[in-house]
């Protein structure tokens, strides 16, 4: 069957936030940086990346295994008190609102599924003027972290959709993993926080480079 085909069917479209949507990769690492070393502890970039999409305490006990239960809670803390102020600097990818703009005017429900926190995310789509876009959000607060597939299934309990109704779209191996735990069609970008040869490990349906070559994948009936 046509990719065009198969997608045009899909009247539900799911996306991860970071890295998906939205153009903040640098900033994360810049903060769980800073908020280590804040409290005595490094690592890389590479290693801050790879904790990208799962939530903020679950990556913080996978960089720093050696901190105590409330050195992980003053990482969190200022990882927050840094993150926040400077939030600013994370738009939207270019092209990204107008494929919003555009499936919604092509009748697609729109949801996203996000290792952020309540708070987090609508502090974001204050930002970016965005919530409209969305009929419902799910957040790491509110469910197991990824890649458990609760996020996703409390999205389509709430839309009344069924699996093969939907198509979720991340950056992170974690988003591809959630994905394929349902069964559910998948599109992997490579411009968020994994390499091509990553994601492609983990066997998503789709996969594309730019943020326009995602809305040319999904926008074209």
């Amino acid at each position: 069957m046509d990719t065009m085909n198969i997608l045009a069917d899909k009247t539900l479209i799911i996306f991860d936030w970071d890295g998906t949507l939205m153009d903040s990769i640098g900033l994360i690492v810049e903060s769980m940086h800073i908020a280590g070393a804040a409290h005595g502890f490094h690592t890389t970039d590479q290693a801050v990346k790879d904790i990208i999409g799962l939530s903020l305490l679950t990556g913080i006990d996978i960089l720093y295994p050696d901190a105590t239960d409330e050195q992980k809670l003053a990482i969190q803390h200022s990882y927050s008190d840094y993150y926040i102020p400077n939030s600013h600097r994370t738009p939207l990818f270019i092209h990204i609102e107008k494929m919003l703009q555009t499936l919604r005017n092509q009748g697609k429900q729109l949801a996203v599924a996000t290792g952020k926190k309540r708070r987090g995310l609508d502090r974001v789509l204050d930002a970016s003027d965005s919530h409209h876009y969305f009929s419902v959000t799910r957040c790491a607060d509110e469910s197991e972290s990824k890649p458990d597939p609760q996020m996703l299934n409390d999205i389509l309990n709430y839309t009344q959709k069924q699996i093969a109704d939907a198509v979720f779209i991340g950056d992170s191996i974690y988003d591809i993993q959630m994905a394929n735990k349902l069964g559910m069609t998948s599109i992997a970008v490579d411009y968020g926080t994994a390499t091509h040869e990553d994601l492609a490990a983990q066997h998503p349906t789709y996969q594309v480079d730019t943020p326009q070559g995602l809305c040319t994948l999904l926008c074209i009936q």
